[in-house]
């Protein structure tokens, strides 16, 4: 990975989120060159690449390209594969993954252009140097991504390993928690910065607060990693990294608006109240056991953002049906003069809120389809 000079980088992300790592990665200087559902590309340099894997908060994985190419056949695939030079990449004291996605008639199984791949650099690791490295299925260490599509490959060196969604703050995870990407994602739809109240009911173990406070006070969300994907590659430049790193842990000396992030449960408070402070900004949120609908919320404005339940089993729905109702008339009495928000993956019980919404985000979480609902909360009538 060269530190200077510019490459193709592909930077992946959860369906939904493209539109933000956009905005994401102009803030941050760079030029889109192309843009799809799962991931935005760009050029930069192999330093880029370690600042990216610190600030990006809606990416999934950094992808630095090795190789394009053309391939007909998984004969084809291993023979162009096995003549790159591995032997001045990987240590044979390594571990390496490969991640393959085909869509060719050449090949079905995208396991098997894994396997290709992977044996195809071990087997020239092995006749230049003597011995190999260890392979698998985990990605902590040296991650390679292939692209097959018709007649075209693209050969990725993942510089994340794992996605960059874990943050690593998460220390008590409570019942079904966002995704980290997913939960800065909803936070910067709805346009929050830091200069305005955060209210968070239902907080549970507090991904959405967290966030809040990191993209508020603009500190970089990947400081807590110790491990990226780009450290197990052979000639890492440890010192760049110290460079780069500390440049990263300059940021986020902004001051913002308090955030209030309460739930009934002792326990979620309990792992909220904890997360926040391995993430560092304990001192920036107000937590509190209570009901939502004791929430304190400022008097000033802000944003106020719910995440409830979706009722996902069978008969749960129709329990759910007062809950939804309930944030409907705590956001109404409450939350004059704010914009408010409920994420939600049931669209009949968003119906239930009683509010008309100004607009409908389409996210997903996992595999289901979700819906950020959008409310103006004016004091008394429009007019």
């Amino acid at each position: 990975m060269d530190l200077q000079k510019q490459n193709t980088i592909l930077v992946t992300c959860g369906p939904g989120l493209a539109e933000y790592l956009e905005a994401e990665l102009v803030d941050l200087g760079f030029n889109i060159e192309s843009s799809h559902a799962g991931g935005v590309t760009i050029k930069g340099t192999g330093a880029d690449v370690m600042m990216l894997n610190l600030r990006l908060r809606t990416a999934y994985n950094v992808l630095y390209l090795l190789n394009e190419f053309r391939c007909s056949d998984a004969k084809q695939l291993y023979k162009i594969v096995n003549t790159m030079p591995w032997e001045g990449m990987i240590s044979p004291d390594e571990y390496l993954s490969v991640v393959s996605r085909v869509k060719t008639p050449a090949i079905d199984n995208s396991m098997f252009a894994s396997m290709k791949v992977k044996d195809a650099i071990v087997d020239r690791i092995s006749a230049k140097l003597g011995e190999r490295p260890d392979s698998g299925s985990e990605r902590d260490c040296l991650v390679y991504n292939l692209y097959w599509r018709g007649d075209r490959c693209w050969l990725y060196l993942n510089t994340s390993g794992l996605k960059l969604s874990d943050r690593s703050y998460r220390k008590m995870p409570y019942k079904a928690p966002l995704r980290e990407s997913l939960a800065a994602g909803i936070v910067m739809a709805t346009g929050y910065d830091g200069s305005v109240p955060f209210v968070n009911p239902m907080c549970g173990s507090g991904t959405l607060a967290i966030e809040a406070a990191l993209i508020g006070a603009g500190r970089a969300c990947g400081l807590l990693r110790s491990n990226f994907g780009f450290m197990h590659e052979l000639g890492f430049d440890k010192e760049k990294w110290v460079e780069i790193r500390r440049e990263a842990s300059k940021l986020g000396g902004k001051d913002i608006k308090r955030i209030v992030a309460t739930d009934i449960s002792v326990d979620a408070i309990r792992c909220a109240q904890k997360n926040a402070m391995t993430a560092g900004v304990q001192h920036l949120i107000d937590f509190k056991v209570c009901d939502y609908s004791e929430t304190p919320v400022p008097e000033e404005g802000g944003i106020v953002v719910f995440n409830p339940e979706y009722g996902m089993r069978l008969g749960d729905a129709d329990k759910l049906e007062p809950l939804y109702e309930g944030m409907g008339d705590f956001m109404k009495q409450c939350c004059a003069g704010y914009m408010g928000y409920i994420f939600t993956g049931n669209m009949q019980l968003g119906k239930k809120v009683g509010l008309r919404a100004k607009r409908r985000l389409v996210f997903f979480n996992g595999d289901i389809e979700c819906r950020l609902l959008t409310y103006e909360l004016y004091s008394g009538s429009r007019e």
